[in-house]
C-alpha cells in the first residue's frame, strides 16, 4: 500500500472511532427510552432510528447534505456558532456517519435492556438504589453483551460506509477520503493490484468483526432491524 492508502486507512479508523463513541453515548439514551417508554411516540422515535436500515445512502446522504449546506437549518447553526459549514469536512463525515448507523448500536442496546426486564430496576429500588445507581450498578452491567454487540456493529459499519460518506464528504485525499472511496478509486483508475490489497484487508477485517461479536457475544440474540 502506499500513502495515500495508509491515509485512508488512518482516517477511516479514525473516524469510525470517535462515530462509536458518539453513538454508546447517544445510543444508550435513546435505547433506554425505547426499552421503557410508554409513550405514543415510541413507534414514531422506533422508526426514525431504522430508517438507515432501509434508506438508501445517496437518499439519506442528499438531505444530511441539504441540511448541513449554506441554506439548511443545521447550516445555518453551524454558521451562527462559528463552526462554518460541515460539507466535505471531517466534523461532516462524523455528523453523517453517526446517523447511518445510529440503528446499528441502538437495536442491540435496546434489545439488551428489554431483555432484562423490570424485575432487576425494581429490587434495586427496594435497595434504595437511585434510578440512576440502577441504571449503572444493575442495567449496564446485565446489558453488557448488547454494548459489546452495538460498539462492534457501529465500529464495523462506520468503516465499510461508501454513498454517504462520497455525498457528504466527497473525494479530499487527506481530509475525507476513506477506504472505502480509495478502492474505489483505484478500480477507476483500472489499479487491481492496488484495490485487492485494500478490499482484502476489508473482507478480513469484516470476518475478523464477525468473529469476535459471536466469540465473545454467542448468546442468543435479535437480528438488527427486527
Amino acid at each position: 500500500m502506499d500513502s495515500a492508502d495508509l491515509a485512508a486507512v488512518w482516517l477511516t479508523l479514525r473516524l469510525a472511532t470517535v462515530v462509536t463513541v458518539v453513538l454508546l453515548i447517544v445510543g444508550t439514551r435513546i435505547a433506554w427510552w425505547l426499552a421503557h417508554t410508554r409513550s405514543p411516540l415510541k413507534g414514531v422515535v422506533g422508526a426514525l432510528v431504522a430508517l438507515p436500515l432501509v434508506l438508501p445512502p445517496t437518499v439519506l446522504g442528499f438531505y444530511l447534505l441539504v441540511a448541513m449546506g449554506p441554506n439548511g437549518p443545521l447550516g445555518h447553526f453551524t454558521q451562527a456558532i462559528g463552526l462554518g459549514l460541515l460539507p466535505f469536512t471531517f466534523p461532516g463525515l462524523v455528523v453523517a456517519s453517526v446517523f447511518y448507523s445510529l440503528p446499528f448500536v441502538v437495536q442491540p442496546i435496546q434489545n439488551a435492556f428489554e431483555a432484562i426486564g423490570e424485575r432487576p430496576l425494581e429490587v434495586a429500588a427496594t435497595l434504595r438504589a437511585s434510578p440512576r445507581d440502577a441504571f449503572w450498578s444493575v442495567a449496564v452491567p446485565l446489558a453488557r453483551p448488547g454494548f459489546i454487540s452495538g460498539a462492534i456493529l457501529g465500529f464495523a459499519h462506520t468503516v465499510g460506509e461508501f454513498g454517504i460518506v462520497l455525498m457528504i464528504g466527497g473525494n479530499i485525499p487527506g481530509s475525507t477520503r476513506l477506504i472505502s472511496v480509495q478502492i474505489y478509486d483505484h478500480v477507476e483508475a483500472l489499479e487491481y493490484g492496488q484495490a485487492h490489497a485494500l478490499a482484502g484487508g476489508m473482507v478480513l477485517f469484516s470476518f475478523v468483526v464477525l468473529l469476535a461479536l459471536y466469540t465473545f457475544n454467542p448468546g442468543p440474540r435479535k437480528a438488527v432491524g427486527t
